[in-house]
């Protein structure tokens, strides 16, 4: 069969009706259940892309053979949709131009589906950069929108909507004159349209616009927002739907303009808020978490809390709908395999390393295990999980103001006998726990006994909201004798980690971590019963929680520490964590919360981990070196070799970090029988920034660990470690600095070649506005330990960093690292006097900060803080010393005598 092809597109272009038969056949098959037919369909709709009017046949099912059934014109439309895609740019001038007006011609066909279908060919096509090329495109629909003929009118204004959210950037540049100064005025005409779907194509086209503050919608404000508040009570739910996501965007952008009708608005959102119709409900439940975070919000809402409590409380309950997608009704299901796809891809958050503070361990910045992911399978955002987490954000800026609204509510609902009602009350319990934990604080002897009994109540959702409610209370739990909360509170946790119900497990082990993480060493005592359950969790669970669980254990590792290097803990714990490692293959990403996993394990471990240590090494050098291997071939032969996850050699080199950590100089031998410090050259210039973080930190490990092995690399190293020190890249940045500051504690005297390469930057960072904590007291460690070894060359610096460098260091805890860094400070200051006169006030600040200084240091401060005494007069001293707060004046008289 040959195809017929018009070159000339003149005599209208008419198929040949073989052709169309053929194709027809094509389309009819493509809708067959079988995968091999849809395999075959696909290939040959490929081949038939070799013909040129292979495409004019599609529009011609698509827009002129109204013999055919729907779903068969619509699949041609939306296979020449792909071929648009794919090809466009190839398509011969007159096919596209046979398209373009057959698209044009059609866009009000009869048929809803018809519509949609042309509507989409239309922006896939303008899309392609066609805007510019289609110029009769938009004036064209803007005019069909005045169509008497209502198909017509709704078609145009579908396939408009569809081009505002697929080009809204390029409608509002000059490259096209500005249309939107003529479409926005349009599209408000029809807000009052007697049509709802009109009506609510109108709004959502206005919509693409607010966010991005177009000038053309900025300059028809007024209007606009008097038509939206004209179909605020509109009965159709799209409309009212697009009405309130309207609200929710001023309200970002242009407050200043809702402020005078703000009281209305609140009452209307309440109204919403409460719609019969979920999506309006849950569009308008966003209100409340947009309004918390603007600056008014207590003012404005304030008189209406004791309306919004109990809207958003009973958006807390579980709707029919949610039970049943959760499987709410199947208690025991940890037989039953998991869903891969319901298994979310996980990110690794690489080692920074951090110096410890006063009166705790490290601060976690970011505290991301405790957002509201109870139910995190179902769609993701829904009425429930929308009123929790306003609820949240609202009892942070209430506080207790908030407490007075829900106090009542609770009582009901706590012990309410229908469990969905009982289930919502334990959510608000947990969503007020931080706003209003003060408030709670006299509640909670009583709360926490019910919540722990709770526990083990007969409905598995019920269980899992418990665990995590009871989790955003581990703070206060652990604050209190243990044996009144804590022990009866970790024992029931346990045994729902050994739950029969699979989203039991996953909370209750979540909740457990958390609950970790807080009581740190207090868990000392239970470890052989922890470890008991842990363990036996392992032969238990689906894949899903498997990954949960290696972060319980991680986290455990983490809290205890060394009380972990026991061996009949040993005995325990690695066994089955080794067998996992043996079955993994290197290509598996479950190896990453695994890694994670046993690098907590390492570090806490130490010389325990030692007969685990050689397979778990070699592993890791080897997933390095296959990963490089693999990048290098992609970036040769990018068309035959696929880039790399390079995730898998993040990880490998985090965990290399925890056994350099953790076993000290035993890896010593490991490192000299390995190719590992080649391959950290390689890692350190890799253009992925996480993977130069691990690198760096693996650095800073090695160089403490066997610095025999890492000293020959040095002049190699430190230019890349000198231009790393970019504070854009806060963690790259940070772990650099750290290790520079290890590197010159091992190099000493031999370091002065260095010195110029990293010292101006370091200077440029602590000087630096709004740099991160962490980043600056390692910055400032590392400026100390470079002058000790080389007073010298940094102490000319002296008067360029010595305020911010003596304000970073006062929080940080007596450790080697402060001791070093100050060590470095006298050092300097001995060398040039001059340079901390003008900031000694900071100077008596840091030193004071100190508990107990080792002998040493302790007289290298006393010198210093005499000299400077004697040196300005007794007179001169007692007028200095006035300005001291007194804690400190006290602290300098008791343990210097100044």
């Amino acid at each position: 069969h040959v195809w017929s092809f018009y070159s000339k597109m003149e005599c209208e272009w008419k198929p040949d009706e073989q052709g169309l038969q053929q194709i027809l056949q094509l389309l009819k098959e493509s809708q067959s259940p079988d995968t091999s037919t849809q395999r075959s369909v696909q290939q040959r709709l490929e081949q038939l892309n070799q013909y040129p009017d292979f495409n004019n046949y599609l529009i011609f099912v698509l827009t002129k053979l109204k013999s055919e059934d729907e779903p068969t014109r619509s699949l041609s439309g939306l296979i020449l949709k792909n071929n648009v895609k794919a090809h466009y740019q190839n398509f011969p001038n007159g096919v596209s131009d046979f398209i373009k007006s057959e698209c044009l011609q059609n866009i009000g066909d009869s048929s809803p589906l018809i519509r949609a279908t042309v509507g989409i060919l239309i922006t896939t096509i303008a899309s392609k950069g066609e805007l510019q090329n289609w110029p009769e495109l938009l004036p064209k629909l803007c005019l069909l929108l005045d169509s008497e003929d209502y198909n017509t009118c709704e078609g145009a204004f579908g396939a408009l909507q569809k081009i505002c959210e697929d080009s809204a950037e390029i409608l509002d540049s000059d490259m096209l004159d500005r249309p939107l100064n003529i479409m926005i005025p349009k599209f408000l005409q029809f807000f009052k349209h007697s049509s709802p779907k009109i009506r609510s194509h109108a709004i959502a086209c206005v919509n693409q616009f607010i966010i991005s503050r177009t000038q053309a919608l900025m300059l028809h404000i007024d209007p606009f927002i008097e038509n939206l508040f004209a179909l605020a009570t509109d009965d159709e739910p799209e409309v009212r739907k697009n009405v309130c996501r309207a609200l929710v965007m001023l309200l970002e952008v242009r407050l200043d303009r809702l402020l005078p009708h703000m009281h209305n608005i609140i009452e209307y959102m309440l109204q919403r808020t409460q719609d019969h119709d979920e999506n309006v409900a849950l569009e308008a439940c966003e209100f409340w978490l947009t309004l918390a975070e603007q600056p008014v919000c207590k003012e404005v809402l304030c008189g209406h809390l004791s309306q919004l409590t109990p809207v958003l409380v009973n958006g807390m309950k579980y709707s029919e709908i949610d039970i049943i997608l959760l499987k709410g009704d199947i208690e025991e299901d940890e037989a039953i395999p998991d869903n891969e796809q319901d298994i979310r891809p996980r990110f690794h958050r690489s080692r920074t390393v951090a110096q410890q503070h006063e009166g705790d361990g490290i601060e976690d910045e970011e505290d991301e295990d405790d957002e509201l992911d109870d139910d995190d399978t179902i769609s993701d955002w829904n009425l429930r999980k929308c009123s929790a987490a306003a609820l949240d954000v609202l009892a942070n800026v209430f506080r207790e103001d908030l407490l007075m609204h829900i106090l009542p509510l609770l009582k009901e609902l706590l012990f309410h006998p229908e469990w969905v009602v009982k289930e919502s009350g334990i959510l608000v319990l947990g969503a007020i726990a931080e706003g209003c934990m003060q408030g709670m604080i006299p509640y909670l002897p009583e709360l926490i006994p019910h919540l722990i009994q709770c526990l083990s109540d007969t409905k598995a959702l019920v269980r899992s909201i418990t665990c995590w409610t009871l989790s955003r209370y581990a703070h206060w739990v652990v604050s209190q004798p243990p044996d009144v909360y804590l022990k009866p509170l970790m024992t029931e946790l346990l045994k729902r980690i050994l739950d029969s119900n699979k989203r039991v497990q996953e909370a209750a082990c979540s909740a457990f971590a958390t609950l970790e993480e807080e009581a740190c060493t207090e868990l000392v005592p239970y470890l052989a019963f922890i470890l008991d359950t842990l363990v036996f969790a392992f032969s238990k669970y689906q894949h899903k929680n498997l990954l949960i669980l290696y972060d319980a254990i991680g986290t455990l590792a983490d809290s205890v520490g060394h009380h972990l290097n026991k061996p009949e803990y040993i005995q325990m714990l690695m066994p089955p964590l080794i067998q996992k490692w043996n079955q993994l293959k290197d290509e598996d990403k479950d190896l990453f919360p695994l890694l994670e996993c046993l690098s907590s394990v390492a570090t806490a471990l130490q010389s325990g981990f030692l007969p685990y240590c050689e397979p778990v090494y070699q592993r890791c050098v080897n997933l390095v070196q296959k990963t490089l291997a693999q990048s290098m071939l992609h970036q040769s032969q990018p068309e035959q070799y696929e880039a790399p996850d390079k995730d898998f050699m993040i990880v490998a080199l985090d965990l290399l970090s925890g056994l350099a950590e953790g076993l000290g100089g035993t890896i010593e031998q490991l490192v000299a029988r390995s190719n590992i410090l080649t391959l950290m050259y390689q890692c350190m210039q890799d253009k992925m920034p996480e993977v130069r973080q691990s690198s760096f930190a693996l650095l800073g490990d090695l160089t403490k660990a066997c610095f025999q092995h890492v000293k020959p690399c040095i002049a190699d190293f430190m230019p890349i470690l000198g231009t790393n020190l970019n504070p854009e890249l806060i963690s790259v940045c940070n772990n650099a600095t750290w290790a520079i500051g290890e590197i010159s504690i091992q190099m000493g005297p031999e370091m002065q070649p260095y010195i110029a390469m990293v010292l101006h930057q370091l200077v440029e960072i602590i000087n630096r506005p709004n740099t991160p904590k962490t980043l600056l007291e390692n910055t400032a460690i590392t400026i100390g330990r470079l002058g000790y070894v080389c007073p010298q060359e940094v102490a000319p610096m002296l008067q360029q960093f010595i305020r911010p460098w003596c304000t970073c260091l006062r929080n940080i805890r007596d450790n080697e690292e402060k001791d070093s860094a100050f060590r470095g400070i006298c050092t300097m200051i001995s060398v040039n006097p001059g340079g901390v006169v003008q900031d000694f006030i900071f100077f008596c600040d840091a030193v004071a900060s100190w508990v107990n200084p080792k002998d040493d240091l302790r007289d290298m401060f006393y010198k210093i803080l005499h000299g400077f005494k004697n040196q300005v007069g007794d007179d001169n001293w007692r007028r200095f010393a006035d300005q001291f707060p007194m804690p400190l004046k006290e602290r300098l008289a008791t343990f210097y005598g100044v």
